[in-house]
């Protein structure tokens, strides 16, 4: 994480909940405040994407089957290039820890072809997920260094998801 070049930013390390309801783009980029974490932020909003999406899809199944949950990932994927860019600008680093809609995101994205399944498949894909996205093996790491603002935040974690989808299709396959 490299500060960003704005003298108008400040360099917040720990945002607070009180930065976060400063605007709707924090609310969204952190998570709903689960990115506040003082320890493993990505984790918390990995955990929150995993209980959202089943919640939502048990709780409301009409409404909630995978072409929707499309049409809702892409938005929101829209959504988080706009409230990561801002809330980067904010905090005075393009990609701060605390910013995980990103990862929300693309969980939903593996959920999406993981399920209907059983809770401990589920937490395999949120292992793989996590694994994928610490680790940032090529190009993760890549794109992680050279793009910046609210799509570089974006863009790492759906390849980290398709990373993990992979490694399913190829666990299914054997």
């Amino acid at each position: 994480m490299t500060p960003l070049q704005s003298s108008q930013a400040p360099y917040i390390t720990k945002p607070s909940a009180r930065f976060m309801l400063t605007h709707p783009a924090h609310w969204i980029a952190q998570g709903f405040g689960s990115g506040l974490s003082p320890i493993l932020p990505g984790t918390f909003g990995t955990l929150l994407g995993w209980l959202s999406y089943v919640v939502f899809t048990l709780r409301w199944p009409d409404l909630f089957t995978p072409l929707h949950w499309a049409g809702i990932i892409v938005a929101g994927f829209l959504l988080g290039v706009w409230s990561c860019s801002k809330t980067g600008r904010d905090l005075g680093i393009s990609d701060h820890g605390s910013m995980v809609w990103d990862e929300i995101i693309a969980f939903w994205l593996v959920l999406i072809f993981v399920m209907p399944a059983g809770f401990w498949t589920q937490f395999c894909a949120f292992i793989l997920f996590r694994v994928f996205d610490m680790a940032k093996p090529a190009p993760v790491g890549y794109v992680d260094k050279h793009l910046k603002g609210g799509f570089g935040v974006m863009a790492d974690d759906i390849i980290a998801a398709f990373y993990t989808l992979l490694s399913f299709a190829v666990w299914r396959a054997i």
